[in-house]
């Protein structure tokens, strides 16, 4: 495999997500304790947990984790589970098994740039954008234009990272029939189903509506535990699934036993978990929305359809990537300039910044960006 360009998102992390005083860019939940965690924990549970051998795990994940797993879906068996060390190694996997150097892939734009970075340094591949005019949502029949004999993998991502759109149901299922007609696969990557303000109506899990659909989530975003490091792809394909294992081999190998553990805990309360993080949501958008209405010629607002992020349109004329690097550096206020999200398959936008709602203390960090904003309209 050719080497890999740099990773732009998770660069800018590196450099300042621990750094910022006020992280108002992430794309997760609020994270919960040790301590809380282990207390919603039943007792069989908590003693599984702290008496457990450190050894290797099972490669596919322990048989009564998928087990749990799979209780999320509708129509899925612990069989129909693959567990990987986070949602990247999935999307690694899914695309080495998937394509070669004679396939064909078509993207979504903009992405989670490895849903790009990866295809593009297998095979040639085509990005579809999402249509801001249109709620961000996606033209089947440009995905439709765009398949090609060879084509083997379309990728999509709804909530989607970073606009927080969901797609409707109708053009949902006009694309699984779609791909279904050309034989083609669907990696859905769905970690961000769940999470989302009151009355958001998730799309179903594609390994429920297709038998080569791959449905990806993780820990990490909608029940806000990203230290767990625990994610998986399910799906019907169990060949796939045999063949991303072997991938697995040559990457985490296992995911870690007490990883697994507190996964399995957090997913027995799910919904509780769940519930939890979307109040955090509800209780963060209308701050939100009370900001964007006091800037109304520096900002086009409009609410996302689910998750915990937006993606603003910023109008002021140093442009957003500069009004981006003076937040962080003058005043601790951490976005994501929409160039991060560049593809080299087609224009995507340049005016942008991604925002999120899913964890506390937003108002001190709202305090501070419009504290930033009135010292630099006096200047």
């Amino acid at each position: 495999m050719p080497t890999l360009p740099d990773f732009r998102l998770e660069t800018h992390f590196s450099k300042w997500e621990f750094k910022a005083r006020y992280h108002m860019t992430a794309s997760d939940a609020e994270a919960m304790s040790m301590r809380d965690l282990l207390a919603m924990a039943s007792p069989e549970d908590r003693e599984a947990f702290e008496g457990l051998w450190l050894g290797y795990t099972e490669t596919y994940g322990a048989p009564d984790l998928r087990a749990a797993i799979a209780e999320t879906y509708a129509h899925q068996s612990a069989d129909n589970v693959l567990c990987f060390a986070g949602a990247s190694e999935g999307i690694f996997a899914a695309n080495n098994v998937l394509l070669d150097s004679d396939s064909h892939a078509i993207v979504v734009t903009p992405n989670y740039q490895s849903h790009e970075t990866l295809p593009v340094a297998i095979c040639e591949a085509t990005g579809v954008p999402l249509d801001p005019d249109d709620n961000w949502s996606l033209d089947i029949d440009r995905i439709a234009d765009a398949i090609r004999p060879n084509t083997r993998l379309v990728t999509i991502n709804f909530p989607h990272n970073p606009t927080g759109a969901i797609l409707p149901l109708d053009r949902y299922t006009a694309l699984i029939d779609l791909c279904r007609k050309h034989g083609i696969y669907i990696l859905h990557d769905e970690i961000f189903n769940g999470l989302g303000p009151s009355g958001t109506r998730h799309l179903p899990f594609v390994a429920d509506l297709y038998e080569r659909g791959l449905s990806l989530n993780v820990m990490s975003k909608s029940y806000g535990l990203p230290g767990l490091r625990v994610g998986w792809i399910a799906s019907q394909d169990k060949d796939v699934l045999s063949r991303m294992e072997r991938m697995k081999h040559y990457l985490s190998i296992c995911n870690s036993g007490p990883s697994e553990r507190l996964t399995l805990i957090a997913l027995r309360n799910r919904a509780r978990i769940l519930a939890r993080n979307c109040e955090i949501v509800d209780e963060n958008l209308p701050k939100w929305d009370a900001f964007f209405a006091r800037y109304p010629d520096l900002f086009d607002w409009h609410r996302p359809d689910g998750s915990c992020m937006a993606f603003p349109r910023y109008k002021g004329p140093e442009g957003v990537e500069a009004f981006c690097q003076s937040l962080v550096e003058d005043s601790g206020v951490l976005f994501l300039p929409s160039t991060i999200y560049t593809s080299a398959l087609g224009p995507t936008p340049a005016d942008r910044l991604r925002l999120g709602f899913g964890r506390r203390n937003l108002d001190e960090g709202l305090a501070a960006l419009s504290a930033h904003l009135s010292k630099n309209s006096s200047n």
